[in-house]
This record gives C-alpha cells, sequence and structure tokens, in this order.
C-alpha cells in the first residue's frame, strides 16, 4: 500500500514494479502470458505491453525524512554531500548532462540530496539485480511534477529510476526487448513517458524497434503516455523526445467536451490544425492513438453526464453514439476502453473508472447508472446487443472497409463557434476517392451546405443519410437529426 494516509492505494495496475523479468503472480505465470499472446496472434490480434520506466516499487527510503520534499540539482549537486556546504562527494563526476559510462563511474555516492537505503529484508527484492542499487536512482525526494522534478522526482514516493545513467539506459532496452525476444509482442504503450529524460528515449526507442525487426516484427508500435491536452506539449515529446506517437489527449477533451455540448466545434478543429506540429507532421498525426475514455480520467460517458446532469437517458446515449463516432470516424487510431461499449460511466479519475466487465463486488462501481441498458455493474456485461456495442461493431466494419477512414488524409469542412456542425473530408490514400463525414453536437436538427471537392459530384450513404448528387459544383446539401452524423461516400458522374 501507498499514499497519504486514507488514501492509500494498492499497486494493483503493476506500475509498482519489483520484477521486471517476469508476469506479476497474481496475473498468472510467463506461459500463461506465451498462450495469451499465441492465441490473439492465431485470431489476427495484436497485443501491446504497457511498460515503465520511469519508477520500481517504492523500496529505497531516506534516513532524513518519509515523505520527502524535492531537492534541486542547484541546491543539493551531485558533488557535495546535503547540499551546497556540504563534504565534497563524486570528485570529477561531470553532472548528468556527460551521459558516458566514464562520466558516471565517477558517480559513486547516492547521498547528495538525501541519504537513501535499502531496508534489509528488501536489499535483494528488485529484478534484474542491479536495480537494488541506489545509485541507479535519482535519490532527490518527491516530484512537483513541474520543473526538473518532472524528470527527476520520486513519482509520489515511488524510487525515480536514474534514466540519464548509461547503465539504466542498457539495463531497460535489455529488460524490454526480452519481452518482444520471449513472447513476440506487437508493441509498447509507454506509461509517464514525460516524465524521463528525452536522451533516454532517444536510446530506448531505435534499440527496441531494431530489436523487434530482428524477430520478425517490422511495424512495432509505440507509444507514450503524455497526459496533456495542450497539442504543442503532446507534438514536443515526437520533436524532442523522438517518441513515435503519443497518446492524444487533446482528441480526447476536445471531443468530449464538443459531445457534451460544452464547447463549439471550433475547439475540434483547433486540434487538427496542430497536426504539422508533430514530428513527420499530418502522417505521424494519423497514427496517434486517440481515446475518449480511460482508466485515469474517467469516461466520456462520465464527461457528457457531468456537463448535461438535468438531461434525459436518451440524450446521454445520443451523445455518447456522437463521441464514439467522431473516435471512429476522424484521423488517428481509435482506442476503446474496455467497458464503454457497455455503457458505464463510473464516477471518473483513477480507480473509479476501473469497473469490472465481469460482476463486480464494488459498491462503488455497483451504484452506477449505465446508458443503454438496464442492467448494474454488479452483473456481467458482455452483451453484444448494447446499442453502443453494436454502434461501435458497425463503425469498426465501416473503417476496415474504407481505407480513407483508417489512413487517409483529413481535410476540414466546417466548424462553429457553438455547438452545430463539423464536417470533414477524407481521401482514400491510394486512389484518391473522397468520403464526407459530417457531426451534429447540437440538440437541434441541422440542415445546409458542405463544401466538398469539385470533382464529387454523386454520394452513396455509408452512414446516415446522404443526398444522391452534389447540389452544385463543390457543394453538397446534407440534413444531420440532433447529435447525428453522416458518411457520404463521394463518386463522379458517368
Amino acid at each position: 500500500m501507498q499514499g497519504p494516509k486514507g488514501q492509500e492505494s494498492a499497486g494493483y495496475h503493476g506500475y509498482w514494479v519489483t520484477d521486471f523479468t517476469t508476469v506479476d503472480p497474481h496475473l498468472g505465470t510467463d506461459a500463461d502470458f506465451k498462450a495469451l499472446v499465441d492465441a490473439a496472434h492465431a485470431r489476427g490480434i495484436k497485443v501491446y505491453m504497457d511498460i515503465i520506466v520511469n519508477h520500481t516499487a517504492d523500496v529505497i527510503q531516506y534516513r532524513e525524512c518519509g515523505d520527502c520534499a524535492y531537492r534541486s540539482r542547484a541546491e543539493f549537486p551531485y558533488g557535495r554531500k546535503g547540499g551546497v556546504a556540504g563534504a565534497a562527494i563524486n570528485n570529477g563526476f561531470a553532472g548528468d548532462d556527460i551521459r558516458t559510462p566514464e562520466n558516471f563511474a565517477k558517480l559513486t555516492r547516492p547521498d547528495y540530496a538525501y541519504t537513501p537505503f535499502v531496508p534489509a529484508a528488501e536489499r535483494h527484492v528488485k529484478v534484474p539485480a542491479w536495480l537494488n542499487d541506489p545509485i541507479y536512482y535519482h535519490n532527490r525526494g518527491n516530484s512537483t511534477f513541474a520543473g526538473e522534478s518532472s524528470t527527476m522526482g520520486d513519482f509520489v514516493g515511488l524510487d525515480d529510476v536514474f534514466t540519464e545513467h548509461p547503465r539504466v539506459i542498457a539495463g531497460m532496452i535489455e529488460i524490454f526487448a526480452s519481452w518482444i525476444d520471449r513472447f513476440g509482442i506487437d508493441g509498447f504503450r509507454i506509461d509517464t513517458a514525460r516524465h524521463v529524460n528525452p536522451e533516454f528515449w532517444a536510446a530506448f526507442v531505435p534499440a527496441i524497434q531494431a530489436r523487434a525487426k530482428a524477430k520478425g516484427i517490422p511495424n512495432f508500435h509505440i507509444f507514450g503516455e503524455v497526459a496533456d491536452p495542450d497539442t504543442s506539449a503532446l507534438a514536443r515529446h515526437t520533436r524532442v523526445d523522438k517518441l513515435p506517437t503519443v497518446l492524444d489527449f487533446a482528441f480526447a477533451r476536445t471531443v468530449n467536451a464538443v459531445s457534451a455540448g460544452e464547447v463549439g466545434t471550433d475547439k475540434l478543429a483547433a486540434v487538427f490544425a496542430a497536426d504539422p506540429l508533430y514530428e513527420g507532421g499530418e502522417a505521424t498525426a494519423r497514427r496517434l492513438p486517440t481515446f475518449i475514455g480511460n482508466h485515469d480520467q474517467g469516461r466520456a460517458a462520465f464527461f457528457i453526464r457531468k456537463a448535461n446532469p438535468n438531461a434525459s437517458a436518451e440524450e446521454l446515449l445520443a451523445r455518447d453514439r456522437l463521441a464514439h463516432a467522431m473516435l471512429l470516424l476522424l484521423r488517428g487510431v481509435p482506442t476503446i476502453y474496455s467497458g464503454d461499449e457497455q455503457g458505464f460511466v463510473g464516477d471518473g479519475d483513477d480507480q473509479n473508472a476501473r469497473e469490472d466487465m465481469f460482476a463486480s463486488k464494488v459498491a462503488v462501481y455497483n451504484d452506477n447508472k449505465l446508458l443503454g441498458t438496464t442492467r448494474t455493474n454488479a452483473v456481467a456485461n458482455f452483451d453484444t446487443d448494447h446499442p453502443l456495442f453494436r454502434e461501435i461493431a458497425t463503425l469498426a466494419k465501416l473503417r476496415r472497409a474504407h481505407p480513407a477512414l483508417t489512413r487517409g488524409r483529413q481535410v476540414l469542412r466546417f466548424a462553429g463557434e457553438k455547438p452545430g456542425l463539423f464536417a470533414v473530408s477524407r481521401f482514400d490514400p491510394v486512389t484518391g476517392g473522397e468520403i464526407l463525414i459530417a457531426f451534429n453536437s447540437s440538440p437541434q436538427p441541422w440542415t445546409g451546405n458542405v463544401q466538398v471537392e469539385a470533382g464529387s459530384t454523386t454520394f452513396a450513404s455509408l452512414a446516415g443519410v446522404c443526398p444522391a448528387t452534389a447540389a452544385a459544383p463543390g457543394s453538397v446539401t446534407l440534413t444531420l437529426p440532433a447529435f447525428g452524423y453522416a458518411v457520404c461516400a463521394a463518386g463522379k458522374s458517368q
């Protein structure tokens, strides 16, 4: 258990690692994991691991205090014990910016900020064994999640790994490459990626990709969790940190706000207008994992209900359908949080958004009112007839059938300052064929004209209602119901 008194939490999610080399025993064995991966691959399903390099379980303690405040490099430099006025230590160490084995060989004492120690009963608890040495941790106290402490402070007490250290870089590469070698997994989702120095990722990512290619996995996918809704901050981690992609938190916050009716659709246009900022530009943006709910921030349905506390069950479901349509039809790689397809709502944030798909015994889960069903979390929820399950399945099938909806470039057609129309065109990467996608975030029906390519003169309805022909060259007339959407495949007159 860890955390302030009365707010303790267990590391049930697996991030409080002691052994980086095997499956956590309460989840099964390595053989079980191998069987899972093999069974998934046999069904055409890829398996990604959620990994952590930033910290381990809280094993290292400090002589000076328990819940220790962060101590900076300026006030507590590596060359002094306990502050600038302390005795000289680590003579010749040129600082963590000189990331060579020769320089770090001179860092022999970890007591520059605090005096770290490992309790006798836990001196050999971490695997691989090198992780038991405090020299491979920053030992500067708790992060404030700002400034240098963001990458060098303990994560709410968890031991913060010294990721600038060459031994740590090599060790972490070997740890996670081994999972590829042994199990043939297909990708990594990197937790707390922004709390690691960029130089670590610049070394880690290409090494992991090379190891995957050697294993016969040419498209090993890596994306980082950068929990920030600012597109410039997200893009920075693809340029500076060299992460191939990051979770699109900007997309998540904005789709939830738009589908809830809190903001105009121009906010969504602003997210996509920043796509060129990513390393690789819009092509990279099309590969960003997009989502509208997750285990930490909460579910789309939670945000929609919170913004519309007096809305009917029908309206809430319609708004949630709209959010999922945006997720599955707009640029990016849709990532659906388990339970969303069953109308789970939750109470938001960590723990309170982690309802069981099986019958739950957790009171704060079982009192939730779900969308689109009379079921509760107290019973198993694997209903393939749930309206959200059917909607998501239909949209997923539509995506697979039309490359424009998976890999096609996206062009904005309309966005407004109030709830209402949001429209884009997406284009087949091979044929150039246009698909017009239009959403209505307003509680009122919408009718009007939307721009299309001048050569798009006929239309087939892939979802919703589309006109058979253009109203004029470059313009099509659409009618959308409240919270409705339409997907119109363009053709040319013969």
